[in-house]
């Protein structure tokens, strides 16, 4: 049985001008097509954006024999004898190899044996070694944007011989997520419907289901994370309702998110709103008591509930301000009353001798120092002013008298910012 080629395979541009995109790459990929030679280079940037049709452009363009190779196929003994002889290795997928393939090729490199065209979807910063990042130009490639797109989806359907309306192409382009080939796919299952089946409700309809893909160790991975979180901090529920439907739909374990939560309640709305960091860990249990997909319900609660309290990180700040001092100077001794009187010896040495018991005092409160003599004053916790943690620290009969003393400390700064 013949398999028939891709649709995506087929319309692969085998000159510059049918190549559309990465226009901020444009002069660097005609400077390299004038060079003497050709350097070894590494394309980075999500799935169908064009890294290998770039590479093979650039090697063919270039002349000589060219190997073209995936990462998870071949292992050393494989590679030394596909490149007897190779001017051009195409690599895909470079992150795949490990740290001792990739010193592999090292020596060919550097004696400018053999030019290497690899492509990586991972931040090269932590999945290529640094010894061999420096031997590579790297050139980052974006999702395709919608006109670039359009005009892909335009050839292919030139080669379904098919025409679909402008608002089913803006569909499929949409659906696509900046990638070439998943629109290119799309495509050719739109082509392959009865012409009265490719209307937009009906396409709506019979399109197969797509899953907003991210790499869980790449760089979307992370974006999206991060994105949710600075969501959540700026106070937009619907972008964090949304970014959180990325992560979710994009197959990422709920576990993961779940501490994204807790986390952002503790950091970002802390003494604010004490109640937000036990509602995100009800969060988890609930979401593993009742597993996915369902789990989504009290994530999205959670999520807009962060994003709706009031705000402050001043528990994150104060933290940070003691760690610092901690780190640049080391723990002082503990002051003598507060130290634990467990025996005799220490009772004689003037353990918790002179200790205040604040219960014993109006308010639960007596004035007393706390810190070592060597910080006496000085102040970590600098708390906000509105939510819960306003009416916290009007609750301090201390509050004042240490306010007083904040022009004294040195490690008062926002950690933040």
């Amino acid at each position: 049985m013949t398999v028939a080629v891709p649709l995506a395979e087929q319309l692969r541009p085998r000159d510059t001008d049918l190549f559309f995109g990465q226009e901020h790459l444009r002069s660097k990929l005609e400077n390299l097509l004038r060079a003497a030679r050709l350097p070894s280079l590494l394309f980075f940037g999500p799935p169908g954006s064009g890294k290998s049709t770039l590479a093979l452009l650039l090697a063919g363009a270039r002349g000589g024999k060219v190997t073209r190779i995936s990462a998870p196929e071949a292992g050393i003994q494989q590679l030394r004898r596909l490149l007897a002889g190779t001017d051009i290795l195409v690599l895909d997928e470079l992150h795949r190899f490990s740290k001792a393939q990739q010193d592999f090729f090292l020596p060919l490199l550097e004696s400018g044996e053999m030019i290497l065209l690899a492509t990586t979807t991972e931040n090269p910063s932590f999945s290529v070694t640094a010894q061999l990042l420096s031997r590579l130009h790297v050139l980052r490639l974006h999702p395709l944007k919608h006109a670039d797109l359009a005009r892909i989806a335009e050839r292919g359907e030139e080669r379904m011989q098919c025409a679909l309306d402008v608002d089913v192409r803006d569909l499929l382009c949409g659906l696509s997520g900046g990638d070439a080939r998943t629109l290119l796919n799309l495509v050719e299952y739109a082509a392959a419907l009865p012409e009265d089946a490719r209307a937009l409700g009906d396409i709506k309809k019979v399109l197969p289901e797509l899953v907003a893909r991210h790499d869980k160790q790449g760089d979307k991975h992370y974006d999206l994370a991060s994105a949710l979180i600075k969501s959540i901090r700026g106070s937009d529920p619907d972008a964090a309702v949304y970014y959180l439907a990325c992560l979710l739909e994009g197959g990422e374990d709920p576990r993961f998110v779940c501490r994204r939560l807790i986390l952002s309640a503790a950091e970002d709305v802390g003494l604010a709103d004490p109640a937000a960091l036990p509602l995100a860990a009800a969060c988890r249990h609930a979401v593993e008591l009742i597993g996915m997909p369902e789990g989504y319900l009290p994530m999205a609660e959670t999520a807009i509930y962060l994003a709706l309290a009031p705000k402050s990180n001043s528990a994150y700040a104060a933290y940070v301000n003691a760690a610092r001092e901690v780190k640049a100077n080391g723990a002082c001794p503990v002051p003598l009353h507060l130290r634990n009187p467990a025996g005799r010896l220490q009772k004689a040495w003037g353990y918790g001798k002179d200790y205040l018991y604040p219960h014993n005092y109006p308010d639960a409160w007596v004035e007393q120092e706390y810190l070592p003599e060597e910080l006496a004053g000085r102040r970590f916790y600098f708390p906000k002013s509105h939510g819960e943690e306003g009416r916290f620290t009007r609750r301090r009969p201390q509050a004042a008298g240490a306010a007083d003393r904040r022009g004294n400390s040195q490690a008062g700064e926002n950690p933040a910012q």
